[in-house]
């Protein structure tokens, strides 16, 4: 996957995070090769979502440094915009603008940050809304989606701005269950397609077929970095047992 010459396309050294007195990232040490799959798993609390809130400094970090593509992340600025521009973010919430169109959602970013035309823009929105699979919801407004449909536009918005790498944040976790799969086969495509991933979720069955290594976290800390076959069928710490027996027996 990566060379000695390319550098990790996101690399988190030393990185720790505080909330008060309590320590939510505790000496995270992570390298993400471009074109592969890391799926962070770990109960509630174990510092996921802060660690994937902190690879584009939504929350800044205490010591040590995160960098994509070799650039280390700046605190705040200009420079801090770009680098977050190649830098696409998914959440459990969907975050669309309810007033605009869903093809509007997906072009406004490339319009006013890329400088992109408006047709080339709308071209390019209807090929990624075609690409997740809802080109024929594009006039619609947020509201009249399915929180399924909804999520797969907030992809499509987050590749609009074609970045070197994609975060996402339990992008499942607000849907019902029927939706779930729609948006896991989304990520698989993409995942398939060579894009960099970041993957924060509760979903096995995604981590197993679609990723290329497993980072299970415990209070605050990288306990396991493996293989989903390795992950699931031969955890080497306590902690990751525990996990998986709660989970898997469900």
């Amino acid at each position: 996957m990566s060379t000695a010459t390319s550098p990790a396309m996101i690399s988190a050294a030393g990185v720790n995070k505080f909330f008060g007195d309590l320590h939510v990232l505790k000496d995270i040490n992570l390298e993400v090769p471009r074109g592969q799959v890391v799926v962070v798993l770990g109960p509630s609390g174990s510092g996921k979502s802060t660690l994937c809130r902190a690879i584009n400094r939504l929350e800044p970090i205490d010591s040590g440094e995160i960098s994509i593509d070799g650039e280390p992340l700046p605190a705040e600025g200009k420079a801090l915009a770009a680098l977050r521009a190649d830098v696409g973010m998914v959440f459990q919430s969907f975050n669309l603008f309810a007033h605009k169109t869903i093809v509007d959602n997906v072009m406004l970013a490339p319009v006013k940050v890329r400088k992109i035309a408006a047709a080339e823009a709308r071209k390019t929105a209807m090929g990624l809304l075609d690409r997740v699979g809802i080109a024929d919801q594009a006039a619609k407004y947020p509201a009249q989606l399915s929180g399924g449909q909804q999520q797969r536009a907030a992809i499509a918005r987050a590749l609009a701005m074609r970045p070197k790498v994609m975060l996402f944040d339990e992008p499942t976790s607000a849907l019902d269950p029927e939706m779930v799969q729609e948006v896991l086969d989304t990520m698989t495509g993409l995942a398939a397609d060579g894009m960099t991933m970041l993957v924060v979720t509760h979903e096995m069955g995604f981590a197993r077929r679609a990723a290329n290594r497993v980072v299970f976290m415990s209070d605050g800390e990288i306990v396991e970095d493996a293989t989903p076959d390795e992950f699931f069928t031969q955890p080497k710490s306590e902690r990751a047992k525990d996990f998986l027996g709660k989970i898997l027996t469900h």
